[in-house]
């Protein structure tokens, strides 16, 4: 079955867990990342920053309307939700979900709604619940749940949530997630390989 996005969420210690599995990532990596990582709404860009030096891939923090890019980690700026669109991202200033904007769920839920099937969640470390009714939602179309086992990652909180509202979800030690990617990644539809502008 062929993918179009990966959705990934993450709160605390979500900085190590994205910079293991992306840095197992190669440069040719065929399918758009989208990453919400929970942080404070006057965070700079160090992010992208921090993790462009982890790993091959493109890492561009979203502005509105960029296009997705297979080869690219897009990743939420501070205090924006993102919408997954079409081939493209938008972000929005709505009120915050769980108190967090970005919000995992909103992402999740618009990566599900565009993508149905070809999405692939997944939830990481964190300590709140935010991305576990949007990984209940990409099941819900069609697509695929990977999840951090709980016992590896730096705060289980929210993987915990994750596993509880979708049981069916694939539980992988962090080790083992970029090769699960990959694997996955065999399968990917075509995607646009322009620049993110």
């Amino acid at each position: 079955m062929p993918y179009s996005i990966v959705a990934m969420g993450t709160s605390w210690g979500g900085l190590s867990a994205l910079t293991k599995i992306l840095g197992g990532l190669p440069e040719e990596f065929p399918i758009p990342i989208v990453v919400v990582q929970h942080r404070s709404k006057d965070s700079d860009r160090l992010l992208a920053q921090l993790l462009g030096d982890a790993t091959p891939l493109k890492v561009v923090e979203v502005e509105d309307k960029d296009a997705l890019c297979a080869g690219t980690v897009h990743v939420a700026p501070a205090n924006y939700h993102i919408l997954v669109e079409q081939g493209y991202l938008s972000l929005t200033t709505e009120e915050p979900v769980r108190f967090s904007r970005p919000s995992i769920d909103v992402m999740f839920t618009s990566a599900a709604d565009t993508y149905r099937s070809e999405t692939i969640g997944l939830i990481l470390t964190g300590a709140n619940e935010d991305g576990a009714s949007g990984l209940a939602h990409i099941v819900k179309r069609g697509g695929r749940a990977l999840i951090q086992d709980p016992k590896t990652a730096e705060i289980p909180i929210m993987p915990e949530a994750a596993v509880q509202a979708v049981p069916t979800a694939e539980v992988l030690g962090l080790d083992d997630l970029a090769a699960r990617l990959l694997e996955l990644s065999r399968g990917a539809a075509t995607v646009d390989r322009r620049t993110a502008v």
